[in-house]
């Protein structure tokens, strides 16, 4: 789909160019409003749930991950 690549080399211009890292900076340093809101937003996604179960179904992987 072109608008998909269209999409994937803006976001790779965003990483070459440094300003998505200056983003991510500012976005930690004001304690992840951004990010914290959209975490919340999908928490209850399809895709996250079902990364859930079968996280569950996983032994080798440690609580920790």
């Amino acid at each position: 789909d072109e608008n998909v690549k269209k999409n994937m080399r803006k976001v790779l211009d965003q990483i070459q160019d440094g300003t998505f890292a200056k983003e991510w900076i500012t976005e930690n340093d004001e304690g992840r409003p951004t990010f914290n809101r959209l975490r919340e937003e999908n928490a209850g996604h399809q895709i996250e749930e079902v990364g859930k179960e079968l996280r569950g179904m996983m032994s080798f992987l440690s609580d920790s991950d």
